[in-house]
């Protein structure tokens, strides 16, 4: 079993999903890139490593079971055990989403990714999880998926557009992130929620106004929680996200 801790974080080639990366390898972790794109995630790990990072490179696709279970496989045989799984992968399903006219089968594409996907990996990482002496998940939920910001003053202009696909499928990820939470009580798995701000990624077709670096602070600060920080939480840098 390996000594260095080993963290896999899913969507690594790019954007916020590569600077967690790079902030974990920098810490000392050895980090698992979970990317489809064959080509862009052995560029993302040659790059890391180019930076002192130890990567590898996890072809995942979140929504293929047999993907997933192969990840876990070669994870298995990097490390013996998963100490942080940082859940990023995630999709917006296009824009327009207004709900009076989204096509029903655009919220399926996005819970799929952005909740399923999570499930799907989550389970089959918990095994390897649970060899780690310090276990950590961090799920990237986002403040639009907040019920109280969504439904608070200034919601105009500070949960983003009206997006029926996007914005509730981080709400039922932040529930389903509690779920996990009940369920893993009393173990020594710490899991909660990272929103990383208004990014300037290809996901908003870069208009964000923070950097991916400033994006993945407050994940790579999850995923590296002493024993007996907080599990079951909805964080953002400025601290904690009402749900």
């Amino acid at each position: 079993m390996s000594e260095a801790k080993i963290a896999l974080v899913t969507g690594a080639n790019k954007g916020i999903g590569y600077e967690i990366a790079a902030g974990l390898g920098a810490l000392g972790h050895r980090v698992g890139v979970g990317a489809r794109d064959e080509k862009r995630r052995d560029d993302a790990v040659a790059r890391l490593r180019a930076g002192g990072v130890d990567a590898f490179g996890v072809p995942l696709d979140v929504t293929d079971d047999d993907s997933v279970s192969a990840a876990a496989e070669l994870i298995t045989h990097h490390g013996g055990r998963l100490d942080a799984l940082v859940n990023n992968a995630g999709i917006t399903g296009g824009h327009p989403q207004q709900p009076s006219n989204v096509d029903p089968a655009v919220i399926r594409t996005v819970v799929e990714t952005n909740v399923i996907g999570v499930v799907r990996v989550t389970n089959a990482m918990l095994p390897l999880l649970r060899r780690s002496p310090s276990p950590r998940i961090v799920n990237m939920s986002s403040s639009v998926g907040s019920l109280t910001r969504q439904s608070g003053p200034g919601r105009e202009t500070t949960t983003g557009p009206v997006a029926v696909a996007y914005a509730p499928s981080k709400t039922f990820l932040n529930a389903v992130t509690l779920q996990y939470v009940k369920e893993l009580a009393g173990t020594n798995i710490l899991i909660n929620c990272a929103c990383p701000g208004f990014v300037a990624t290809d996901l908003n077709g870069f208009r964000g106004i923070r950097t991916p670096q400033q994006g993945a602070a407050t994940a790579i600060r999850l995923a590296t929680l002493p024993d007996g920080g907080p599990t079951g939480g909805f964080f953002e840098d400025a601290g904690v996200v009402s749900w």
